[in-house]
């Protein structure tokens, strides 16, 4: 059965042996049900601007004089 962990800083996971599970947990990552839809939305504003793609300025480009 495989039991859904999630993290604040590095999104969801699915662990596959209880083992594994209670290892990430002692490492920040919490179980979570996947089918109660619980998820607050400050959470999820949070979270999308965390994954938010950074623009950054464009090189210039020069052709070689000839």
């Amino acid at each position: 059965m495989p039991i859904y962990l999630r993290h604040p800083k590095h999104g969801t996971k699915v662990a596959s042996i209880e083992m594994e599970a209670q290892y990430d947990e002692q490492n920040g990552w919490s179980r979570f049900d996947p089918a109660e839809e619980t998820v607050a939305e400050e959470e999820t504003v949070e979270e999308s601007a965390d994954n938010a793609i950074v623009k950054t300025r464009k090189r210039r480009t020069t052709t070689p004089e000839v």
